[in-house]
């Protein structure tokens, strides 16, 4: 039975179930396991609130077993909070929602998953209540909650019996309709591919509604236009899966589904990458487990002589169980078979990795399809995992190419006579000279061959001419022509009339090719017609933006010569005249019969006064240091400060004087 929250064994995949169904069929590309990005977006998306829940029951169901089967850990403060949150609905008579049953049925998976502690009389009393639920509902919904909420009580040891248990399957069964869909109940006339519940015969119908994309991917969708109905690609398809993956895990014998159809879904699923949402996250999770097939690296050198390396895991990257690996086929371009023969791939256990030496296969280098086969060792894990059948894997395979035969030269235009010929080394840069005019020809060719011999075309070949001026033309060369040449007459206008050298530059490039090179040849010397009145003229060269950050012109300057100075007697003699101001002034002092008579004697008058002297020989230092060694501004800073200690000072000393000098006038 499928529908919103079917009852599944999550550690199955559709495929799995289906094996037996499986037809041999190529998987169009493999994927890598489920990384760290995946449990830590599921992380994000399922926010726990302060209770413990994450939200609704059904949200927390979804995000608990999420986080079981990516094993996120979990605060176990956080996962009591989700139990008691779970327990208290299975304990409560009453529910909020429309649907009690769908309450009871996500609360008792979430006691499953948590291993929660309740009491056996709670689940005896769920049970009953479950059971009345079937007894008077006709929607199919509600039989689904009510029969897969009883059958999560017995998967927590409770002894279940599911009275008149042929009325409620014809009860479900009036549901159905020929084309594998089902109504919702038995008053809609409206049938579902979300609500399918399928028995073996309906399950190909089913699959005949299925939808696909061009690259071969399938899913299914809902036909309903109701936005309270349609739940979508992602949701109706894992709707699907484990409705089927639960009939397969109690059905007899095999279910005839498409190979293609199962491996497209598959692909669907496994191609969602990130889920944007909680929902699409949980239906991603529990609708696939399967075992893939990847390569660490789909680049391989024959330089290095690397070697092919397969990993083969469960998408969430556990070990896969004792299996080979064969090598069964290898295509090249267009679908051309290369080889058919079967080589067994080694298996390091170290590692977990199976391996193969690509030398042996005689591949040469290029684009490749790998195909695999991979088999289970122990029978019993044939009912547990699925190979997939044949897995496709493309890759790449680089080497060094050899160059050779390698020369240019010019020829007439006309009769195609070479006048000169010159061998090049394309393994270094070369210095050649050539000389042409309009009415000639440049020649040059060249010989690429792989690893095995044989001729490579290189995906790109250019040969630029550079001007003196600057000017650049850029040839593309056939990587299919063995001799290329350029034919100056009608691609005169395209070089602009301009005469001189050009120099001569090769590049040679395609990624399977580990030598790619850019080569300088030479230089040409190319003679052209003279340019007519309206010829085009050549483009102005981009000026380099940093340009004007460089380095300067060096400024040359002569300073004049120094003017002619007198002797050093003559301004020695100068100098000294200088002084006889000074000097006259202390003769003055001496012939007025200057002494320290009246230099205050107490303490206090005293130091002001010898302070106020000490001040203007400061004034008279500061006046010769002016001189030598200051300049204006600074001496004038200087000369502040002193100007003020000087009023300050010689204030006290004169009114001292002044106040002795009344005193002795009184007396």
């Amino acid at each position: 039975m499928a529908a919103g929250g079917l009852p599944s064994s999550a550690t199955l995949l559709l495929i799995i179930i289906l094996v037996a169904a499986v037809a041999v069929a190529p998987l169009a590309s493999a994927v890598r396991p489920v990384s760290d990005a995946h449990r830590s977006t599921a992380a994000e998306l399922f926010a726990a609130s302060p209770d413990g829940s994450f939200g609704d029951l059904e949200t927390t169901y979804e995000a608990v077993r999420t986080f079981q089967i990516l094993g996120v850990e979990k605060d176990k403060g956080l996962i009591g909070k989700a139990c008691k949150f779970a327990a208290e609905k299975l304990a409560s008579s009453s529910s909020s929602s429309s649907s009690p049953a769908k309450d009871l049925f996500h609360a008792v998976r979430i006691s499953g998953v948590l291993k929660c502690s309740v009491d056996s009389g709670v689940y005896d009393d769920v049970a009953t209540r479950l059971k009345a639920v079937i007894k008077d509902t006709n929607s199919l919904l509600e039989l689904y909650y009510s029969v897969g909420g009883l059958l999560s009580v017995k998967e927590q040891g409770r002894n279940v019996v599911l009275p008149d248990a042929d009325s409620t399957f014809h009860a479900i069964k009036a549901l159905s309709q020929s084309d594998g869909r089902w109504r919702y109940d038995t008053n809609s006339a409206e049938s579902s591919t979300f609500a399918a519940a399928v028995v073996k015969n309906d399950i190909v119908k089913l699959f005949d509604t299925i939808k696909s994309y061009d690259d071969g991917t399938f899913y299914f969708d809902e036909k309903h236009v109701d936005a309270t109905e349609y739940k979508g690609p992602i949701t109706t398809s894992a709707s699907v899966v484990r409705g089927v993956t639960s009939f397969g895990d109690v059905a007899s014998g095999k279910l005839n589904i498409p190979g293609e159809k199962v491996l497209g879904l598959a692909k669907f699923f496994l191609g969602i990458g990130l889920p944007g949402s909680a929902k699409d996250c949980f239906n991603q999770i529990e609708a696939f487990v399967p075992l893939i097939l990847s390569l660490p690296s789909k680049v391989f050198s024959l330089t290095s002589k690397d070697q092919l390396k397969v990993e083969v895991t469960t998408v969430f990257g556990s070990a896969a169980p004792p299996l080979r690996v064969n090598l069964v086929q290898v295509l090249g371009s267009g679908s051309k078979v290369i080889t058919t023969e079967t080589k067994e791939l080694q298996f390091d256990h170290d590692n977990n990795i199976h391996y193969l030496d690509i030398a042996p296969l005689k591949i040469d280098v290029g684009k490749y399809s790998l195909v695999f086969e991979i088999s289970l060792q122990e029978p019993e894990h044939e009912t547990v995992y699925a190979t997939g059948g044949r897995n496709t894997e493309t890759v790449f395979v680089t080497g060094l190419i050899k160059v050779d035969k390698a020369e240019t030269g010019i020829s007439d235009n006309d009769a195609g006579t070479v006048e000169s010929v010159q061998k090049i080394d394309l393994q270094k840069d070369a210095s050649i000279s050539l000389s042409a005019n309009h009415l000639q020809k440049l020649r040059l060719s060249f010989q690429l061959s792989t690893p095995l011999g044989n001729t490579f075309k290189p995906h790109q070949v250019f040969l630029k001419l550079k001007h003196e001026s600057k000017v650049e033309h850029l040839f593309v060369v056939p990587g299919s022509a063995r001799q290329f040449k350029i034919d100056f007459l009608g691609l005169v206008e395209k070089f602009y009339y301009l005469s001189g050298r050009y120099d001569l530059e090769l590049s040679v490039g395609d990624a399977a090719m580990e030598n790619s090179f850019l080569r300088a040849l030479g230089h040409l010397e190319l003679d052209l017609p003279e340019a007519p009145e309206k010829a085009p003229k050549p483009p102005a060269q981009a000026v380099d933006p940093f340009s004007k950050f460089g380095p300067k012109k060096e400024i040359s300057h002569i300073f004049r010569a120094p003017e002619k100075r007198p002797p050093k007697e003559l301004s020695f003699a100068f100098s000294g005249l200088t002084l006889i101001p000074f000097v006259g002034f202390l003769i003055g002092l001496m012939r007025l019969g200057v002494n320290l008579k009246n230099f205050p004697s107490l303490p206090a008058p005293s130091a002001f006064a010898s302070l106020f002297h000490a001040g203007i020989g400061a004034v008279l230092l500061l006046y010769v240091l002016f001189w030598i060694k200051l300049d204006l501004f600074t001496t004038l800073k200087y000369l502040s400060f002193l100007g003020v200690f000087l009023v300050f000072v010689g204030h006290r000393a004169l009114s001292y004087l002044s106040s002795t000098s009344s005193k002795q006038k009184t007396a």
